[in-house]
């Protein structure tokens, strides 16, 4: 499998993981082949979208005024920090305590590279980045702030810049999200803000992302994408799931791993008016609306796609 993902010009992941494997060892559960996958193929930049389609506006726990329009793209950093920091593990003193570490670190390479990426898309968008991290009181944190800031002065200097501590930035995500366009953040923080910030759309199951490498000689990336949400066991099979995460995931797939992004755009436009025709998954049902399966959303959009291009 490693092999083959190493070769291919782009891959797309289902979800992995369930209660099954609770009691399987750490090193043996999905979970931990697909950050072995993430790290052997150096995909540090992990970009997160949080979009809100306007059909879906109510749908937000927020009030409508407050997401109508929404879209943030969180860029988290995605082989460092706490999930690979060693040492790790659980220890048992001589008394019988017991004491958990964890370590968090980073490189000033590893946190360049991402800020670059980030600086990059925010050039493309609204040309405003926050960095996110706790400066106040992690080391590493101050170390990303310098880092970001250094690159920030050298070559980006055109890109509005304002740094944040992580605990305010998800007060702010759900005080007030559309101050936000691209945010920068390390692979913990990101792992958390980047949930929170999807319910602000509604439902994880709308939600795509795209985990990009290092450019090769030719200019490509190794590229993995794969929807949010999880694997979701409890509804396994009943053809509920929503399915519009992963079809926008490979809308993502074209638009960074194959440069189409008009065919990119098609995609994402068939579901803005499928949603906005009042079909809809049981996770994001509302009054007056149409419930359809999974199999029934993916058909819509697909006759939809036709309608756009034809």
């Amino acid at each position: 499998t490693l092999a083959d993902a190493m070769s291919a010009d782009a891959v797309l992941l289902g979800a992995v993981g369930g209660p099954k494997w609770d009691n399987v060892a750490r090193e043996h559960r999905p979970e931990a082949g697909l950050l072995t996958l993430r790290k052997e193929m150096d995909l540090y930049a992990n970009l997160r979208p949080a979009l809100v389609f306007d059909a879906l506006a109510e749908a937000s726990s927020l009030k409508t005024d407050l997401v109508r329009g929404l879209d943030i793209l969180i860029v988290r950093e995605l082989t460092g920090g706490v999930y690979f920091g060693q040492p790790r593990g659980i220890e048992t003193k001589a008394d019988g305590t017991k004491v958990a570490i964890d370590t968090q670190i980073y490189s000033s390479p590893e946190i360049e590279r991402v800020a670059r990426v980030a600086f990059e898309l925010a050039r493309k968008r609204g040309n405003k980045l926050h960095s996110v991290e706790k400066a106040n009181v992690m080391e590493t944190g101050v170390l990303w702030r310098e880092v970001v800031g250094k690159l920030h002065a050298a070559e980006y200097a055109d890109v509005h810049l304002e740094n944040m501590y992580a605990d305010n930035c998800a007060m702010q995500l759900v005080r007030n999200p559309k101050q936000f366009d691209v945010m920068v953040t390390d692979n913990l923080f990101g792992d958390i803000l980047s949930d929170c910030a999807a319910m602000l759309t509604g439902s994880l199951g709308m939600l795509p992302s795209a985990s990009l490498g290092g450019e090769d000689a030719s200019g490509r990336r190794k590229a993995l994408y794969e929807p949010v949400h999880g694997s979701a066991p409890d509804i396994a099979g009943q053809g509920i799931a929503n399915p519009l995460a992963c079809i926008l995931s490979f809308a993502m797939c074209l638009r960074y791993s194959f440069d189409m992004g008009d065919d990119a755009d098609l995609i994402e436009a068939a579901a803005q008016n499928v949603l906005a025709g009042g079909l809809r998954t049981g996770d994001i049902m509302q009054d007056g609306k149409a419930k359809v399966s999974t199999t029934g959303m993916g058909e819509a959009i697909t006759m939809e796609l036709d309608k756009l291009t034809g």
